[in-house]
C-alpha cells in the first residue's frame, strides 16, 4: 500500500506546483507581479538605446554595506539595493552600461557619487549592480567596460 501512496503523493505536489506557473507570469515578490511582455518591453527599451564606447577594461569595485544611507556627493541617499556607481569625472546623472566581457553580462547604472578613491580603480558600483554581472562572487573587484548612454 506504501508503494502506490508516495507515486501518487509526489503526483499530485508535482500537478500542484506546475499549475501554480503560469506561461505568462513571473512572481517577484507577493507586492509585484511582473509579465513576460513587460520583461520583454523594458528588454526592447533596452536594446534601443544608443551606446558610445567610454574605457575598456577598467578595473571596478563596490561599496561596502557600512555606507548605506549617507549622503552621496550629489546629495542624495546611497541604498546598496539600487543601480548606481561613483566616478571621479562623469557628471552626475550619467547613465552607463558597465559590461563584465567574461560573461557578457552587463547592467545600467547611474552617477550619484564621486569616487573611487583608491589608485588605479576606475569606478565604484553599488552591491547589486557588482553582483549582477559578477563571475566570482566572493571577489571584490572586476575589469568592466564602461559604454556611455546617448539619450
Amino acid at each position: 500500500m506504501k508503494k502506490i501512496i508516495a507515486p501518487i503523493v509526489l503526483l499530485f505536489i508535482f500537478v500542484f506546483f506546475a499549475s501554480s506557473f503560469t506561461s505568462d507570469k513571473i512572481i517577484l515578490s507577493n507586492k509585484t507581479k511582473k509579465t513576460f511582455q513587460d520583461t520583454l518591453a523594458v528588454d526592447s527599451a533596452l536594446l534601443n538605446l544608443k551606446y558610445r564606447p567610454y574605457k575598456k577594461a577598467v578595473h571596478a569595485s563596490y561599496y561596502h554595506d557600512r555606507f548605506n544611507g549617507r549622503k552621496t556627493a550629489s546629495g542624495k541617499r546611497f541604498d546598496n539595493s539600487k543601480l548606481t556607481a561613483a566616478h571621479k569625472k562623469l557628471p552626475f546623472g550619467t547613465k552607463l552600461r558597465v559590461t563584465n566581457p567574461l560573461n557578457s553580462k552587463s547592467v545600467i547604472v547611474t552617477i550619484t557619487d564621486r569616487g573611487p578613491f583608491t589608485r588605479g580603480r576606475e569606478i565604484d558600483l553599488s552591491k547589486k549592480a557588482f553582483m549582477d554581472i559578477t563571475h566570482a562572487k566572493g571577489r571584490g573587484y572586476l575589469n568592466v567596460n564602461l559604454e556611455i548612454i546617448k539619450e
